[in-house]
């Protein structure tokens, strides 16, 4: 008979703490793009390089430190990440050059890694029942956006009264603090014996030859396209695009009275949003079926990123947009993560989902970049939204044809 466990867990607790300070850091960065091009003078495309090599980095980290959490265990693996991720952080502080922005970056990154979801997603989805486990997979994921609630208006508020050189010592602080409640994080193995015959090599090839794999790697390129590019240019989009805040509004009244503080806080509404969205993926996903969750998740980003951009950009149209973005923001990685423990198993989940990963964050990388490097061609970011919209409708598609059931060709026990 198997074991069942409650849906809360000490596991699952100090897993959405770490997972909020560690986004809360990572979503605040966009926040930075105006103050630091002005305070030395650089292109857009700069800072903008710097965030894409953070969001590189995360992903190439990402099946290391999950292959790492499998071979020394998942808390080793987590207090190595949160010592780089720190030291980025330092490290970034004292630069004053591009290129020890964009250097330091790829320390963040698999700090990043080391903190984020192919860990966390893995330690609990072992210590989840059956039953339990695609809620907890949500609700480790909708974690993500508490810190993103948060993360960006608490960054703009601070800029109000210190530089931007201690918000990150500040934030580096905070990521090694949240490491005092890791003795809590114990995870029992709970694979099958069929899985724990197996190696990783031999999961790996077999993963590779499948078709259904590749759809699921190539599929969450645009996730990470899109949640990068708005991460990173959503605010400075909206300082420049976004029409005034009227005088005595309900904005204005609630003391968002400047574009760029509506920016910090569109993020901060993606955040919010995303909760209610990610919680009912994953409870849809126990339900039905995840490739075409999925499906309709990037079918419902192209239609509103495609109508946002068609209109003109009002206070009210950006706060329209982050509510219907937000809710389908982090949806897909409970259902994406839940689908390669379906398909593949939980024993080597870690790995197999960080590979995957690595297509989202090449997608963080080409959006974070791209949306700089176009801005400061053209001027503007119209072009670079339209290839969100493109690769969105992509990744709705290819999900259709992934074979949703047990690996065949795994030992069975």
């Amino acid at each position: 008979m198997q074991h069942r466990t409650p849906l809360f867990t000490p596991v699952l607790i100090v897993g959405c703490v770490i997972i909020i300070a560690s986004f809360a850091v990572r979503s605040a960065f966009g926040v930075f793009q105006i103050p630091i091009a002005e305070e030395f003078g650089w292109l857009r495309a700069e800072f903008s390089l710097a965030i894409a090599i953070q969001n590189l980095a995360w992903g190439i980290g990402q099946p290391l430190f999950g292959a790492l959490a499998e071979k020394i265990g998942d808390r080793k693996a987590i207090i190595l990440g949160a010592l780089i991720y720190a030291l980025g952080l330092v490290l970034s502080a004292y630069s004053v050059t591009p290129i020890e922005h964009q250097l330091y970056a790829w320390l963040v990154g698999f700090g990043i890694a080391g903190t984020g979801f192919g860990v966390i997603l893995a330690v609990v989805g072992r210590a989840a029942s059956d039953e339990n486990r695609s809620m907890s997979l949500a609700i480790v994921s909708a974690a993500g956006s508490g810190g993103q609630i948060f993360g960006p208006p608490l960054a703009q508020w601070m800029l109000g009264f210190m530089p931007w050189q201690n918000i990150f010592l500040v934030f580096a602080l905070s990521i090694i603090l949240v490491l005092l409640l890791l003795p809590l994080m114990r995870a029992p193995q709970v694979a099958t014996r069929s899985e724990l015959e197996e190696s990783m090599g031999e999961i790996l090839v077999k993963a590779f030859r499948d078709p259904s794999y590749t759809f699921i790697f190539l599929g969450f390129f645009s996730c990470g396209y899109q949640l990068a590019f708005i991460t990173a240019h959503f605010p400075a989009f909206i300082v420049e695009l976004c029409g005034p805040i009227a005088p005595g509004g309900m904005l204005d009244t609630m003391g968002v009275s400047t574009t760029s503080a509506l920016g910090a806080v569109a993020l901060s509404l993606i955040g919010v949003a995303n909760i209610g969205g990610t919680l009912l993926a994953g409870w849809l996903g126990k339900h039905y079926s995840k490739k075409y969750l999925l499906a309709a998740i990037y079918v419902g980003r192209t239609v509103a990123s495609a109508l946002f951009i068609m209109f003109p950009i009002t206070p009210t149209s950006v706060i329209l947009f982050s509510i219907v973005m937000g809710s389908l923001w982090l949806a897909t990685i409970p259902l994406t993560s839940g689908l390669v423990a379906h398909i593949y198993g939980l024993r080597y989940m870690g790995t197999l989902y960080g590979i995957v990963f690595f297509s989202h964050q090449m997608g963080s990388f080409m959006g974070a970049w791209l949306g700089g490097r176009m801005y400061d061609v053209y001027g503007d970011y119209t072009l670079v939204w339209w290839i969100g919209v493109g690769v969105g409708a992509f990744s709705a598609i290819i999900h259709l044809p992934i074979r949703e059931r047990r690996l065949e060709g795994l030992r069975v026990a």
